[in-house]
Order: structure tokens, then sequence, then C-alpha cells
């Protein structure tokens, strides 16, 4: 990339990621934390709102872990104001879980920004996702065996809660953004905890240019993310189009279906039909392996003329002795005097 001049520091190669996915919204909401990154965003979307005339916002997230972090949002405050964009700090309050704490931290950082969103009027939610980032997911990822969902990585955009979470930057290096914040003069934070080798994610950052020394560099891990989305995508249609055939009856929170066709697809279609039936009846996001272990059931009960009843993620399947597979939500459970 070459570098921007004072000028103009909206390069011509940011254009494309930024206008592509944000010239459609209605208002941005801006999560920044005040690391190069975000920073960079910043000032790239303040550029390019006075050309849009988009109503963008800004948003901190402080989660309490840190004495710093106070700080480093009303850092970021000053930094938006002088842009001429409005910010707020967002807390996350109440007890910290002692374990799985990034995980209870992102999810507490997405409710705040999606409620903030909502409260702006903002139909985008922006963040400074980095190439460097969807390697070490990618490679998280991998370490935990997921599927081609979980390798495919971070996508562009996504839904949340009706807020479409945008990431701009997904194609850019760190080391450009923070060329790009050097160059400019505008300035930033750096967050203690990126160095903190507790977390997995700074693991996998340290090991990152060993890798790239065997020729596995970000790059190269992002667009294996890409053609991992494709397959991706192309198996869901797939299974989709399956399922539908096979629907058997369908009403709000239930849903019928020969547990055949199933075994008549790869169990890799099968295992595809299995979640999205899930997910008719309100039940998304089920563990791999407890998805692998009910659709091997499924398929040895079917093939033997057996009937089954189990469970899985909340939801009671049922199948009787002539095949028909029958999928709803479990009863709440009523409690004991």
């Amino acid at each position: 990339m070459d570098a921007p001049s004072p000028d103009d520091p909206l390069p011509p190669d940011a254009k494309e990621p930024l206008f592509s996915s944000l010239n459609r919204a209605q208002g941005i909401l801006a999560a920044v934390s005040g690391g190069p990154d975000s920073m960079a965003m910043m000032h790239l979307l303040a550029r390019w709102a006075s050309e849009s005339r988009i109503p963008i916002s800004v948003a901190t997230v402080d989660h309490g872990l840190r004495p710093e972090a106070a700080e480093e949002a009303a850092f970021v405050a000053r930094e938006a104001e002088a842009l001429g964009l409005s910010h707020r700090t967002l807390l996350w309050t109440g007890e910290k879980p002692a374990t799985g704490l990034q995980e209870a931290a992102r999810e507490a950082r997405y409710r705040l920004l999606v409620q903030q969103a909502r409260e702006d009027g903002a139909s985008h939610l922006v963040t400074a996702h980095t190439l460097d980032d969807q390697a070490e997911t990618v490679l998280m990822r991998l370490a935990k065996g997921s599927g081609l969902t979980g390798v495919a990585g971070m996508r562009r955009e996504r839904d949340r809660d009706g807020i479409v979470h945008a990431r701009p930057l997904l194609a850019w290096p760190k080391a450009e953004l923070l060329a790009l914040c050097e160059t400019n003069g505008w300035p930033f934070v750096t967050d203690p905890s990126n160095a903190d080798e507790r977390f997995a994610r700074i693991r996998w950052r340290r090991l990152m240019p060993l890798l790239a020394g065997e020729g596995l560099d970000a790059s190269r891990l992002a667009r294996f993310a890409e053609r991992a989305a494709q397959a991706n995508e192309a198996l869901e249609i797939k299974a989709h189009e399956a399922l539908e055939a096979a629907i058997i009856a369908e009403a709000e929170g239930e849903l019928s279906f020969q547990a055949a066709c199933l075994a008549r697809e790869p169990f890799e279609i099968g295992l595809r039909m299995l979640a999205q039936a899930l997910g008719a009846i309100g039940l998304e996001n089920i563990r791999l392996q407890r998805l692998e272990t009910c659709l091997e059931r499924l398929l040895s009960a079917s093939q033997a003329g057996q009937s089954l009843r189990l469970t899985i993620a909340g939801a009671l399947l049922d199948l009787d002795r002539f095949g028909r597979l029958r999928m709803r939500q479990e009863p709440p459970r009523s409690r004991g005097r």
C-alpha cells in the first residue's frame, strides 16, 4: 500500500472495502478501543463520512478488567470529538466469571454494542478486524477441531440480532494500519493484554512469524478461510434443498421428515440437514461433535428399522419404526416443590 498523504488519509485501495459494505448503511456505530487498528478505522470512516453523509457514532467498551481502560475510553472520546463524531463509553458491569473470561467479555462487548447501535438508530456495527485477526481465528479454530463453518473464519458481514456487523478492513494487515497511523500522526494506545500469554490468541500471535517462515502466513491462511467459506456455502445450499424436499410437516417449534433422507446424502450433507432442521425449530450453534453423534445414532436406528428417542441441545427427537423423524423443542421442566 502506498503511504497516504496527510491531506488525503484515505488510500485509494481503502475505498473499496469501506464503501462496498457500508454504502447502504442507514447509520454506523464504530467500535473503537484506542488501538492502532481501530483508530485508523475511525479516521478513515470520518473522512469517508464527510463524502457519504452517512451518520457515524463511536463507542468504546470498558470491560472493567483493567484500571487503564477508563482513560483509554476517554482518549478515544477526545479523538472522536476532534473528528466531529459522537462517542459513548459502554460499561460491562456485574461479576466477571473466573473461567472463560475472554469468551464472556466478547459476548458482553457485542451485546453492549448492538444495544447502542439500536439506540443510535444505526443499521451497521463496524469493527476493525484485520487480516492478522482472521489468520489467528482460523488457527485457533483448527486447533479446536472445527469443521468447515469454523475454519471459514470471520465473514465480512454477519447479522447480530438485526444489526449488520461489518468488518471492512478484514483484508488489511495490521502492519499497514499501524503505518497509516504513524504516517498521519494519528495517536493510539497500546493494550498490555496484547502481550499476555495467558490468552490463546496471544500465544498463536507469537507463533505467526514461525509459521510464516514455512509459508503459512496471514494471507495464505485468509485465502484458505475464503475457500472454506465457498465450500461451506455450497454444502449449506445442497443441504437446504435436500431438507426442503423431505419435510412432511412443519409448525412453530416442530418439524417432521423421513429420516431416510439423511442416509441418502453424504454424511456431511446429512449433518447440515440435521443442523438446519434444528435451526428451523429455534435451536442453533450446536457443537459439531454433538451433531455428529446424534446423526450417527439416527442413521443406525433408521437403517435397522428401530424407533429412537433422544435429546440434543434442548430438542426432543422422536424416530418411529416407520422412519418418520419428529423434532420439537423440549417442554420446560417443572420445578419440584
